[in-house]
């Protein structure tokens, strides 16, 4: 059985230790997607790509809002860690099951029923309406299997093991690039194809990640007393969870507000957006994956009262996601346009000059977003659940107004520029909150060493 304490031992080993599972475990996630889009742009044109690309905000929205509640679920999980209480960290998984099977089916149901005219209020184009939509219902019926997956994996991690869920994931997602090969290319499924690779691809994972944990962490799971959930933690998983969820899904809101607007433009540009946005998200990947480690050894300590730990490891994390913003400023100004065009396997220069344009913006204020990403998780770790809400609801409202004044005024470029702007603000708004936090966690940590000693 595999754990890390993490209220021991240099911050910055521990964190980027627990962090390079996560990292190659998240790259590998989104290989699902980009294997999706390079099949569909190599084998069935441009038009699979905005077809995809068109609606990937209403699975975004959705998948946000699991994956939000199950990350608050692990913080309260990894504080019940940290604290060494095992009878409530059973107690913890007990509700994190039950919430994720009442919610996971209720979004299921809900979102195949409104699909269609969600799509059209996205003003989705006529001519990939019928694929997008096939695209989509295949992909949200089986969401139960990401939700799974997630929720497995973020049991282990409250615990510290982030290399046991990487490696599931690593022969799930070679089990999509498979699958993906079959559906498409030899069979001639289409697009559905490369959704059916995904869910199943999914389910794979989600299905040997469950059976891991029952054989080798036994006693961390809920026995039959433990079902019987008392108020106070109930409370507090709910509020967690639907606090990071909100956070989320606020974000996710603000997108499909402008995804609206990128659709009312034209097809080459919502082929141009997803092409952008495949490549600077995976560039994402590494500054989310060390907030997330971070926001686990800020559990940890929180629940163990090492303040000053929390502080001197998110002033270091924060050097980390510079440098790797510098570098990936370099990788969109000399590779961006070979990796968009081996991405979409398009020669229309509108598309790649359109790609390039979001790309090289987007990247430009990539060191705010990784300060946002920090703050956000730490704040949410130590129990801070409204301000990171606050904050996702700065960029509902500034995409509402870009997509309403901005796009309409000077189109796509309006919508280039929207996003790093919110990310500049975000930063600045939660950074002075926690600055003050920070300094008042620092003193109670200092009295409470003195008075042990």
């Amino acid at each position: 059985m595999r754990v890390m304490d993490m209220t021991q031992g240099n911050p910055v080993r521990l964190i980027l230790r627990f962090a390079v599972p996560l990292l190659i475990g998240n790259i590998f996630q989104q290989v699902y997607s980009m294997v999706d889009t390079m099949i569909a742009g190599h084998c069935l044109g441009d038009a699979a790509i905005a077809a995809i690309g068109a609606t990937s905000v209403l699975y975004s929205l959705l998948m946000n809002l699991a994956w939000g509640l199950n990350n608050g679920y692990c913080v309260v999980l990894s504080r019940l860690f940290g604290g060494g209480d095992r009878d409530q960290f059973r107690r913890g998984a007990a509700a994190m099951i039950q919430l994720n099977l009442g919610i996971g089916a209720l979004l299921t149901v809900v979102s195949v029923l409104f699909l269609k005219p969600a799509m059209r209020l996205l003003l989705t184009p006529a001519e990939v309406f019928d694929q997008s939509y096939l695209y989509i219902v295949i992909i949200l019926g089986g969401m139960l299997t990401t939700i799974a997956y997630n929720g497995c994996a973020g049991f282990l991690r409250a615990m510290g093991n982030s290399r046991t869920p990487l490696y599931f994931l690593i022969l799930s997602s070679l089990l999509n690039l498979a699958l993906d090969a079959l559906f498409v290319i030899l069979l001639h499924i289409g697009i559905a194809g490369a959704a059916l690779a995904t869910v199943i691809a999914q389910a794979v994972s989600a299905a040997l990640c469950g059976a891991y944990i029952f054989r080798n962490y036994r006693e961390y799971l809920p026995r039959a007393s433990d079902w019987k959930i008392g108020r106070e933690l109930s409370t507090e998983m709910c509020t967690t969870g639907f606090s990071m969820a909100m956070m989320q899904c606020v974000f996710s809101l603000g997108s499909v507000v402008l995804q609206r607007s990128i659709n009312a433009l034209d097809t080459d540009i919502i082929t141009a957006h997803t092409a952008s946005r495949r490549i600077y998200e995976m560039l994402m990947i590494p500054m989310s994956t060390v907030s997330s480690a971070t926001s686990t050894f800020v559990g940890q300590n929180y629940g163990a009262k090492r303040y000053r730990r929390i502080r001197e490891a998110n002033r270091k994390m924060l050097l980390v996601e510079l440098v790797w913003s510098v570098f990936s400023i370099l990788i969109c100004w000399t590779l961006g346009r070979p990796l968009v065009v081996l991405l979409t396997a398009t020669g229309n220069e509108e598309i790649i000059a359109n790609a390039l344009l979001n790309l090289r913006l987007s990247t430009a204020c990539f060191f705010p977003l990784g300060a946002l990403f920090i703050l956000r998780y730490s704040m949410q770790a130590m129990g801070h659940k409204v301000l990171p809400v606050l904050s996702s609801t700065i960029e509902l409202v500034v995409k509402i107004i870009s997509a309403a004044v901005l796009v309409p005024a000077i189109g796509y470029l309006g919508v280039a520029v929207t996003e790093p702007v919110i990310w500049c603000l975000c930063a600045l708004f939660l950074a002075a909150f926690y600055v003050t936090v920070g300094h008042q966690k620092q003193a109670e940590g200092m009295r409470q060493n003195l008075v042990a000693h």
